[in-house]
């Protein structure tokens, strides 16, 4: 045992005796002491980054989200702003099933808590009804048109008939009383009223002369008379783009206005987008021949 005690006393003996060499060394003892400060400025700069991020981030600070679905955008941001959050609109849809302008999303959902000043995504319900195109309904069955229409979300409210050569076929679609042209966009919901040929009539009507009117006015004026447009000829034939945006008025047609014919029957238009344009008078030997 005591020679045990012996040979630790002379390591340590060694040991400082070595030790004190060593930090003797200009050297050494230059890299020590700078490890050394490095190694405590590490620590320092961890712990002021450490207590910033803490107070930066507020650790431990949350806040729970409301439940906005439902509410109206105005109303969703003062509720939101009350409990330090924010509101951004980053898309919106349409839906008949909840009130026009109202929040039907949100993310982060109600309940989560959050960081205060945290940003709450929501999807929103349109201000306003859809407007939808009414489709071309002219010459087609009353119960296809009726299908159509209810599948964009027009609605039929009426079927009103009227002398035709053919029967159960769509001369014209009403909405609030005045005809409504193809591609013209109505509030979804809107009733219409079909307006559906029985077959012709058996009493005479007289022919109007629809010389100047626009296509629509003339299909107004020959359902007056329970006539009905047949073919439609234009001077130049229109493209798609021009049809849609050109005003065509009419500038002969057949038979001519003054006759009397019988109820239900077609009168040919013919079109031109020059309201002065007058009809082609002249007969050829052939035509006055017979």
């Amino acid at each position: 045992m005591k020679n045990l005690h012996y040979i630790c006393k002379h390591i340590y003996i060694l040991y400082a005796m070595n030790m004190k060499n060593f930090l003797k060394n200009s050297n050494t003892a230059f890299v020590l002491y700078t490890l050394l400060a490095a190694v405590i400025a590490g620590l320092i700069i961890f712990a002021v980054v450490f207590f910033w991020l803490k107070s930066y981030t507020r650790h431990g600070v949350e806040t729970r989200v409301p439940q906005i679905c439902g509410m109206y955008v105005e109303e969703a941001q003062l509720t939101l702003s009350q409990q330090g959050l924010k509101m951004e609109i980053i898309d919106s849809t349409y839906s008949k099933k909840v009130p026009l302008g109202t929040i039907v999303e949100q993310n982060p959902p109600a309940e989560a808590n959050v960081k205060p000043g945290r940003t709450v995504y929501v999807i929103m319900n349109a201000r306003s009804h859809r407007m939808v195109p009414l489709p071309e309904l002219h010459d087609v069955s009353y119960r296809q048109a009726e299908a159509t229409l209810n599948a964009m979300g027009l609605k039929v409210e009426n079927i009103r008939y009227e002398p035709s050569e053919y029967r159960d076929l769509v001369l014209d679609v009403r909405a609030a009383g005045e005809s409504v042209e193809a591609g013209t966009r109505l509030q979804e919901g809107t009733g219409v009223t079909l307006v559906v040929g029985q077959g012709r009539g058996s009493a005479e009507t007289f022919v109007p002369d629809l010389q100047g009117k626009t296509l629509a006015g003339a299909r107004a004026t020959l359902l007056a008379q329970k006539l009905i447009v047949g073919a439609v000829n234009y001077d130049e034939q229109p493209n798609a783009e021009e049809e849609e945006t050109q005003t065509f008025y009419v500038y002969d047609q057949k038979p001519k206005g003054g006759q009397w014919l019988m109820e239900g029957s077609h009168i040919d238009l013919y079109l031109s987008t020059d309201p002065e344009k007058k009809p082609d008078n002249t007969v050829s030997e052939e035509e006055e021949f017979f």
